[in-house]
């Protein structure tokens, strides 16, 4: 019988600052995104004082005293990252990573060989990843991705709520409990569902997971679409997605975050386009894409969007060939006299460079700027990212 593990990093950004300072394990603790804009991973006890994931920094901290605020330091998360992901293939070629704190494991194939039960192997697991690398992680194990995801999250708050299990941070669905489970938990916390469709659900009767799986397929299709019958069918055990070690390259990459402070600041607004450029910048030669087009976002304090976009005849590839660009999308949405609350970067309709045909088309000029880019990359992998940075001309 097939078993699919899900290896949840505990409150990752958060755990992965405790392994480098230790004195704030304990503490209540919240590591903050890009230029310290809101909260993206909090500690338990920042959990249990009431503070919500995503809540800007500017009212945490004054709603919240004694909590430790942390900048994030994505470069140093991204290094844990790959060890753990690198750690897991020890017990399954089959990992498929999901984000950066999280990847699915299909142990059919191993089970044989590690002569374990999948509980007493998610279990090992577990033990391996906190002896060798320091961090704890959740474990769910299941027959399909989807319920995988639900052991997940009841492992976690087992853990947090010190509620005893079989294997401390590893929880199972299987034939004896699964009923249970989907009747007793409630259909918006379905991993794919969210909370937008709470009311409908309701207004349809829909109260429980087992209340969707005993939905008509017709009904879900009309309303959810084909992806709604599939998560039904991952409900029943049946599964529709299989772990995959083909990583697709991304149709689109967008990067944004709000910021620490409402501004109309046009250089540090400038500066934060700059940032969210080179991170797109590092995925697309990552891929190996380059991006035909290109959009500039900039969100209000009213939260008004306000985009610009623009489409090149050539893919790009380099910062150094988009930098300028942008700033003329930035310059055609930008009014001094507003005040903004987030920046954001989007390129989108990516496709494949081939190297030769770059050799021989682009111009001698697009060439300097990508070994640029390269050079640059090279750079951060030895020091560190951000040890580099983008200066603008007065």
């Amino acid at each position: 019988m097939t078993r699919i593990l899900l290896v949840d990093c505990n409150n990752f950004f958060v755990s992965c600052e405790e392994l480098f300072n230790p004195s704030l394990k304990g503490k209540a603790v919240c590591v903050l995104s890009n230029n310290d804009g809101c909260i993206v991973s909090r500690s338990n006890k920042a959990k249990d004082m009431g503070i919500p994931m995503g809540m800007p920094y500017f009212m945490a901290k004054r709603k919240f005293k004694n909590v430790e605020y942390i900048s994030g330091n994505i470069s140093k998360y991204s290094e844990i990252s790959k060890r753990i992901m690198q750690k897991l293939s020890d017990y399954t070629p089959s990992v498929e990573i999901y984000s950066i704190d999280e990847a699915f494991l299909d142990i059919e194939g191993t089970q044989k060989l590690h002569k374990m039960t999948p509980g007493e192997l998610a279990d090992k697991i577990r033990k391996d990843i906190k002896e060798q690398i320091g961090i704890e992680v959740s474990i769910g194990v299941s027959k399909t991705k989807t319920l995988s995801k639900i052991a997940s999250e009841i492992a976690k708050n087992n853990t947090r709520k010190n509620i005893s299990s079989e294997y401390e941070g590893v929880f199972e669905i299987n034939e004896n409990n699964i009923d249970e489970i989907l009747f007793s938990m409630p259909v918006e916390e379905i991993w794919g569902v969210g909370k937008n469709l709470h009311k409908f659900f309701r207004k349809h009767n829909i109260i429980s997971a087992k209340d969707y799986i005993n939905s008509d397929d017709d009904f879900i299709k009309r309303n959810l679409g084909k992806k709604g019958v599939e998560l039904k069918e991952e409900l029943k055990g049946i599964i529709k997605y299989p772990v995959s070690q083909n990583n697709e390259p991304p149709k689109s990459i967008s990067k944004s975050a709000s910021f620490r402070e409402f501004t109309t600041d046009e250089d540090f607004i400038k500066n934060s386009l700059n940032y969210h450029l080179h991170r797109i910048c590092i995925k697309l030669r990552k891929y190996n894409l380059g991006a035909c087009s290109m959009s500039v976002m900039l969100r209000t304090k009213d939260f008004r969007v306000i985009k610009e976009k623009i489409s090149f005849k050539t893919p790009k590839i380099s910062e150094f060939e988009l930098y300028k660009t942008m700033h003329e999308l930035f310059e055609k949405i930008y009014d001094k006299n507003i005040i903004y609350r987030s920046s954001g970067v989007c390129v989108y309709n990516l496709s494949s460079i081939d190297d030769v045909q770059l050799m021989l088309f682009e111009s001698e000029t697009t060439k300097k700027k990508r070994k640029l880019s390269d050079a640059w990359d090279k750079i951060e992998r030895k020091f560190g990212y951000g040890i580099l940075n983008i200066g603008m001309k007065k």
